[in-house]
């Protein structure tokens, strides 16, 4: 048996030198190091492109009229619910759904001015108790919008929630069903930053796994 000049040198029984992991040139170190840098690109780009689009969301209750079969309201915030009291006293919807409601909390608790709105049937509204994010406010929405046969409905929430609250609903909704987007003030005319990019942060979260 011929012997390598590798055997001469180093003996038969010497171990096989380690080899250096390599990957189409590139040592694994710096492939780690790139793939890292591709994430936070990405999610960088992903964050500006959320913060441009939910500071240009319109305020649709000072502009637009709508109407719908139903209209739910995402409860967390100021004058979300009294939007929607309105859009129902006024007959623009015969539903109206309280998506995120408290356990506890009863209906003239929750709008204290309901004695002001004329002849509203406490039937026409209904208190969605179960949901505890904007993805379980969709679900939720979605079972009680069949069980009512809306054909279409009002979507109430803030202005600065509402980018992230309509694709989440679009994603849990079939795609030909509408949806109408009624955004309301909550604060001052222009979202302040810190709260821009909270929200713009929890869309690029739910937009991994959500929408």
């Amino acid at each position: 048996m011929t012997e390598s000049p590798r055997d001469l040198l180093l003996g038969p029984d010497s171990p096989e030198p380690k080899k250096k992991f390599w990957v189409k040139g590139r040592p694994r170190r710096q492939l780690v190091l790139g793939f890292i840098f591709s994430v936070l690109v990405f999610s960088l780009s992903v964050f500006v492109r959320d913060v441009k689009a939910i500071r240009s969301q319109p305020l649709t209750s000072w502009t637009e009229d709508a109407s719908a079969d139903c209209a739910v309201v995402l409860t967390g915030g100021p004058n979300r619910v009294r939007e929607g009291f309105d859009l129902l006293a006024r007959g623009a919807v015969q539903k109206l759904i309280l998506s995120g409601v408290h356990p506890g909390a009863e209906l003239r608790e929750i709008f204290p001015l309901w004695p002001y709105y004329g002849d509203l049937k406490e039937q026409d509204v209904i208190l969605e108790r179960r949901s505890l994010t904007t993805y379980g406010n969709a679900q939720q929405t979605h079972a009680l919008v069949e069980a009512l046969h809306c054909r279409d409905l009002i979507l109430v929430t803030s202005r600065v929630h509402m980018y992230r609250a309509m694709k989440m609903f679009r994603a849990e909704f079939p795609s030909e069903y509408p949806l109408l987007a009624r955004s309301v003030q909550t604060g001052s005319v222009e979202p302040e930053w810190d709260e821009v990019a909270v929200e713009a942060i929890k869309s690029l979260f739910y937009g991994l796994w959500a929408y």
